[in-house]
This record gives C-alpha cells, structure tokens and sequence, in this order.
C-alpha cells in the first residue's frame, strides 16, 4: 500500500523560534504612532475634500441645478408658445370655416339668383311662344272656319249633283245652308 502524503504547511519565526506574534494593529505599543497617523492622514484627507473636491462638486451640482431651472422655464415658455400657438391655430381654423360657409353660402344665393333669372327668362320665352302659338291657333281656326262655308256649300253641290245627277244652282244651296244656321 502506498503512503499517504501529508501537505501541511507550518509557520515558523525565522530564525527558528516559534513566538506569538498579533495584529499589529491591535498591538498596544504602536497605538501612539498609529493615532498620529491617523490624526495627520484625516487632517490631509479633509483639507483635500472641503478645498478642492466639496467646492468642484458644489458647483457641478448648482451648474445642474441652474440647467435644470433654465430648462424647465425654456420648457414652460415652449409650452405657452405651444397652447398660443394652439388656440392661433384654432381662431384661424375657426375664421376659415366661416369664411368657407359665407363664401358657399354668397355662391348658393348667387347661383339661386342666376337660375331664378334663367328660370324667369324661360318662363317668359315659354309665355311668349304659347301666346303665339295661341294666336296662330285662333287665326288658322277663323281662317278655316272662314272656308267651311264654302266648304259646305261645295260638299253641298256635290252631294246634291251626286243624288240628282245635275248641279244645284248656288242661290238655292246657299239659301239652304242659311236656313241650317239659323
């Protein structure tokens, strides 16, 4: 069987012997020097801090707070320009519209008026032409009704020349119709 190889590794003082030695930090003898030190280390860290770190720091943070405030008074300026320039926008869409409804409204009646004159120029042309065409008709009726005398009397003739075989003289025919009017 094989031997088992122990690795313990053992702290010795040089020199051989073996003394207890501690924390040098908790050793009573350096308190003095280490409070000393301590005393100069503080002192030097904070002259470092409050002279040139704390004043480098303040005014980073007071140029933030200064960006900030400006930005915020840039951004409620834009945003009153923004609301301005909302209600411009809607005085002006509201100017349009009406603009738009007294312009339709100026074409509707102007349109109105052009058709009630066409209408009117119509209606008179119209008039005009039944008034003609009226008298025309009462002229053609009195024109024909001027020959239906003569219409009768030939009708008349011929009717009788047509039954008899022999023309009818005129007096008489013209005697007869005469007598039918009456």
């Amino acid at each position: 069987m094989a031997q088992a190889q122990t690795n313990h590794a053992t702290t010795e003082a040089p020199g051989g012997a073996h003394e207890d030695i501690g924390f040098p930090p908790f050793e009573t003898e350096t308190y003095a020097g280490q409070l000393l030190w301590l005393a100069i280390t503080f002192v030097v860290l904070y002259t470092l801090l409050s002279r040139l770190v704390l004043p480098r720091l303040g005014g980073i943070i007071e140029n933030r707070r200064a960006m900030i405030a400006n930005d915020l008074d840039n951004a409620a300026a834009m945003k009153s320009r923004a609301e301005e320039a909302g209600a411009a926008y809607e005085r002006a869409l509201a100017e349009a519209k009406g603009r738009a409804q007294a312009l339709a409204q100026e074409t509707r009646a102007k349109l109105s008026a052009e058709s009630d004159a066409k209408r009117k120029a119509l209606e008179a042309d119209l008039n005009q032409r039944l008034a003609d065409a009226e008298a025309t008709i009462s002229a053609k009726k009195s024109e024909a009704m001027s020959h239906v005398d003569a219409i009768a009397r030939d009708t008349a003739s011929a009717i009788i020349e047509r039954l008899t075989g022999k023309a009818p003289a005129p007096q008489k025919v013209e005697a007869a119709l005469n007598q039918i009017k009456a």
